[in-house]
């Protein structure tokens, strides 16, 4: 992007291309054996930079340019990085080979980082309300117009509130506080709506099971707190956007009826554009500024339409944190894409999408402790019961869909023994903190250690 300011005109121009893409979208997802192929995934790694201390340490630039690798780019925050792995098919042993691009990736980032190193974790522990400065932001047109866009649509400050913690907030950079685990599956139109619908059943229990983020500003706060706090720190809406029920980051209302276009239509007629950038050119097929708009609306669950390999549909899974080792996160990929897998042999229409809503929230607010419902079963359930009901589940759905054996258990394995024991992330560094008496730069130095020697969680000392 060669801009980050935008006329009204282009903003209008930009809108109405939206428009004739989605029309594009719809002919190219309707044309037979669009989008078929086997079923492959792929996930993007967020990491925190911090120095020896355990600070965060802004030198994403420095860092990119000493590795030369393209599958490392910048985030938000000039402390955050992003690494995007290598897609690979479900079939074989997906999650050894995930796990060791994890290892390598990881790695080579750590190395480059002079005075320091990188940390997956979900929300970093030292972070301090100065660490949320314009300064902070990584030099790119395509974040500054990010910021801008936001601020076209709602007034600034605006307040962001989660449970006792208030803050005034005048910038887009509170969004890096955040690093996730965002894993990507690849489906055919035909089968879109019934494996979108069992991710956003999915994710409620495998959340619970995953919690990495309890603290902000030095507040304990939910088992994953970066749920709330993306939620609060993007959202867009105000007095004159309150017809919509959603907000920019979601995790929706509705489940998906007819399939991915519907997704898609949504996010052009009820979501306002931020980056109006016009792309000149290029294949009618590409659709650039449709691909462009999606990225700045961030559903828990999202669509993502690539026109790579003449063009497939994938759905991204973000709720995931980053960390707390190359182990941890394999592993809660091979739950969640189970999972999904299982519950996408069903139609789930007819359960109460409230349901699956209201495991999302109080999974992310109480991790394994959780009261949580399923389809077909009564009554409510301890998240932590209920996780190790559905891990059959999960693995026979990966064994039907060509995952070794040693593969799948081996990752579920750790999920298994993570919820047995209440060893999560977000558990273990709240004993730490109590601990090291609230000292949480020695926090986040031990956490550190830990999450490079490649343990999972549940095995940490």
């Amino acid at each position: 992007m060669d801009k980050a300011r935008f006329s009204e005109s282009e903003f209008q121009e930009f809108d109405g291309r939206l428009h004739e893409q989605l029309a594009v979208l719809r002919e190219l997802l309707d044309r037979p054996g669009f989008g078929e192929g086997p079923v492959t995934i792929g996930a993007e790694l967020e990491l925190f930079l911090v120095d020896e201390e355990g600070r965060p340490l802004p030198r994403n630039s420095e860092v990119r340019e000493r590795l030369g690798d393209p599958r490392v780019v910048l985030e938000l925050g000039r402390y955050n990085i992003e690494v995007n792995l290598t897609p690979i098919l479900l079939a074989g042993q997906p999650f050894e080979r995930m796990g060791a691009e994890i290892r390598e990736t990881m790695g080579k980032v750590d190395e480059a980082v002079e005075g320091g190193g990188a940390l997956p974790i979900g929300i970093l522990p030292t972070l301090d309300t100065t660490d949320f400065t314009a300064d902070a932001m990584s030099d790119e047109n395509r974040y500054e117009a990010l910021r801008r866009g936001l601020r076209r649509l709602r007034l600034e400050p605006f307040l962001v509130k989660i449970e006792d913690l208030e803050l005034r907030v005048e910038h887009v950079i509170l969004e890096s506080a955040n690093t996730s685990w965002q894993v990507h599956l690849r489906v055919p139109p035909g089968r879109f709506a019934r494996l979108f619908n069992a991710a956003q059943l999915a994710i409620g229990p495998v959340l619970a099971a995953c919690g990495n983020s309890p603290m902000f500003l030095g507040r304990t706060l939910w088992e994953e707190t970066r749920i709330a706090l993306f939620e609060e720190a993007a959202d867009d809406r105000d007095v004159e956007r309150l017809y919509r029920k959603d907000g920019r980051v979601t995790f929706g209302s509705d489940w998906v009826r007819e399939g991915a276009y519907e997704l898609f239509e949504r996010y052009v007629n009820d979501y306002n554009p931020v980056v109006p950038n016009l792309i000149e050119g290029g294949d009618r097929a590409d659709v650039p500024e449709l691909r462009l708009h999606q990225g700045t609306i961030w559903h828990w669950n999202r669509p993502v339409y690539d026109p790579a390999d003449g063009g497939h549909l994938r759905i991204e899974m973000r709720a995931l944190p980053a960390g707390p080792s190359c182990a941890d996160m394999t592993a809660n990929t091979a739950f969640l894409l189970g999972l999904t897998l299982a519950q996408a042999e069903r139609d789930l229409t007819g359960y109460r999408f409230a349901e699956a809503y209201q495991n999302f929230y109080r999974a992310a607010m109480h991790g394994l402790d959780a009261k949580l419902s399923w389809p077909g079963r009564d009554g409510e359930f301890e998240a932590a019961d209920l996780v190790l009901s559905l891990l059959p589940e999960a693995r026979a759905a990966l064994l039907a869909n060509g995952v070794s054996v040693k593969d799948a258990d081996a990752a579920l394995e750790i999920i298994e023994q993570r919820t047995r024991l209440r060893r999560t992330g977000a558990a273990w560094q709240r004993e730490k903190l109590a601990e090291f008496g609230g000292d949480r730069a020695r926090l986040v130095r031990r956490y550190r250690e830990l999450a490079l020697s490649g343990l999972p969680v549940h095995l940490w000392p």
